[in-house]
């Protein structure tokens, strides 16, 4: 089952990288010290879409069996008043390791949607030129960013869906935890802006410059003095569009794929209960 969970998960996780992507393109464009025209504006907009594809099954699999696995172990050893605790652990470890494939898909990804080169020509030009440890610059700034999203993201999507089914007395169906995961993402996508903005200056900062070594907390103090607070809240609403409807078709089919094999599974159950129990009935 934990498999299915985790193959179910990676489809999500693909399917909203793949339909949201300009939304995306759009974020990095406006995050870049270059500027959203200069970057390419409305061109292009699914400029690096092929690492960004190729990416999301292996990232968005690796964050789920990673979460289920800390959740499960979580609930073995913590009392349900403090499963918060435990959900934001889980989330948080599946981001570090998510991060490993990650962080490479987004320095190639990054670089092709603002400096308007096809993306084999930049993955081949980041191992010549920084070597492999190139693909991983900005690995930290991002693991800063996405551990915070889903510390926030994920305690409020499950404490939603809690109060949801408490108030309705029946488990929430999946539209309604896609409902739960939209406004979840939203908020911690707001929250979290200034760390993802960072994390695209670094990431595409050119080699050797400050921003390409910079550390995030020196990362943070330039950008503001460059633009001030509005640079640090640059693309806030494409990024909190993306999140909002990114969380919904996310945690919602995921949702719905766990609730299918639950059901599944169970049947299953029942009838090898009653197959069992038919032999016995025979035999006797």
């Amino acid at each position: 089952m934990s498999i299915l969970l985790t193959m179910a998960g990676g489809a999500a996780g693909t399917a909203t990288d793949i339909s949201l992507f300009p939304l995306d393109t759009i974020k990095t464009r406006l995050q870049s010290s270059q500027g959203f025209w200069k970057s390419g504006g409305f061109k292009r907009l699914y400029a690096g879409l092929g690492p960004a594809a190729l990416g999301s099954l292996p990232t968005a699999s690796a964050f789920f069996c990673t979460y289920e696995t800390v959740k499960a172990l979580s609930s073995l050893v913590l009392p349900e008043r403090y499963m918060a605790m435990g959900h934001s652990s889980a989330a948080s470890c599946g981001e570090v390791v998510a991060c490993l494939i990650r962080v490479p898909v987004e320095v190639v990804k990054q670089r092709a949607q603002a400096l308007h080169i096809p993306s084999m020509q930049i993955l081949r030009a980041t191992l010549r030129n920084e070597g492999f440890g190139g693909l991983y610059r900005g690995y930290w700034s991002t693991v800063i960013r996405e551990v915070p999203f889903s510390f926030i993201q994920f305690p409020i999507w499950e404490l939603m869906k809690v109060e949801w089914a408490a108030y309705q007395g029946s488990e929430v169906t999946p539209w309604e935890s896609a409902v739960c995961g939209s406004l979840s993402g939203g908020i911690s996508a707001a929250v979290t802006t200034p760390l993802d903005v960072v994390k695209t200056r670094i990431m595409l900062a050119e080699e050797g410059t400050f921003l390409a070594s910079a550390r995030i907390d020196q990362a943070m103090v330039y950008v503001y003095k460059q633009s001030g607070g509005q640079g640090l809240f640059a693309g806030l609403t494409p990024r909190m569009m993306w999140m909002s409807i990114g969380g919904a078709i996310f945690l919602g089919v995921y949702d719905l794929v766990k609730q299918e094999i639950k059901q599944h599974t169970g049947a299953g159950r029942r009838r090898e209960g009653k197959h069992s129990s038919g032999d016995e009935t025979s035999s006797s």
